[in-house]
């Protein structure tokens, strides 16, 4: 029986027991990139290191199933429907696959779309430059070395592939999806349903574009949704300005109005302190 028969056969059996001033741009990017730093670290901190088996399993109804009802969802930013490959295609299909949808690595999944792996352009580099070694190779004194030779005699994705798939489920917040692609160094990440089936994909960047909103962005929810849609004011008696994601707030207002007011905008994903320069009129 191979490595990978002996992993399918105990995932089998553990399925069927009962479950436990710089430019711009580079300022912008660096502020991001912060404040995305300072969410997975929230994550962390709050249990993100916890292995998967010891940390509460999301509930898998639906797709928003908030512990945080603001929290936002893998489910609401996965890609989908998810490209994939199944374990018989050939090594040359699968690299074709990735050229053609400008792929860096696509889930290898089961007859019943259940993700048994990824097969990614590393995978696929030890094939290729096997292929291309005219001599034989020196001694292989090293683990990893050795294993990544054999590897490389594969002829499809489903003895190329890394295995187990390290997967997200759409309930799954953003944040704690963050850390597992922070902690895996993995670039995408399957979606899978309470079965194990593939339902999309999400990429660093697309978790990265949720966490972090910009200052346009959160001014305009501001604007939006606070001023008009909770306080019925029209936006041009406040004026909003957003900084590294501090809001400052100035203009007249109803002296009643103005601590919920506040409150209303310091609770916004992404706000990091609002300055309250509002005047009280009564």
């Amino acid at each position: 029986m191979s490595d990978f028969e002996r992993h399918t056969a105990g995932r089998e059996a553990r399925r069927g027991a009962p479950r436990r001033h710089w430019a711009p741009e580079a300022e912008r990017g660096e502020d991001m990139l912060r404040r995305y730093l300072g969410a997975v670290a929230a994550t962390s901190s709050t249990g993100g290191e916890a292995a998967p088996e010891e940390r509460a399993a999301p509930a898998r109804t639906g797709r928003r199933v908030p512990a945080h009802s603001t929290a936002p969802r893998v489910g609401d930013v996965m890609r989908e429907p998810a490209v994939s490959v199944s374990g018989d295609v050939p090594f040359l299909e699968v690299a074709r696959t990735l050229a053609h949808e400008h792929l860096s690595a696509v889930p290898v999944v089961d007859a019943e779309a259940h993700v048994v792996g990824m097969v990614s352009e590393s995978d696929l580099l030890a094939k290729a430059a096997v292929m291309a070694i005219t001599r034989p190779p020196g001694p292989l004194g090293k683990l990893k070395d050795r294993r990544l030779h054999e590897k490389s005699r594969g002829e499809t994705a489903a003895t190329l592939m890394t295995y187990p798939a390290i997967t997200v489920h759409p309930a799954d917040t953003v944040a704690d999806a963050a850390w597992t692609a922070a902690r895996s160094r993995l670039k995408r990440l399957p979606v899978t349903d309470y079965r194990d089936r593939l339902v999309g994909v999400v990429t660093r960047a697309d978790l990265l574009r949720s966490l972090v909103r910009d200052d346009t962005e959160i001014r305009e929810e501001i604007e939006s949704r606070i001023l008009r849609g909770e306080h019925h004011l029209e936006p041009e008696a406040i004026e909003v300005t957003v900084e590294g994601g501090v809001v400052t707030v100035e203009g007249r207002v109803d002296v009643a109005l103005a601590p919920g007011l506040v409150e209303s905008i310091r609770a916004i994903e992404d706000v990091d302190d609002v300055v309250d320069h509002l005047t009280g009129v009564t």
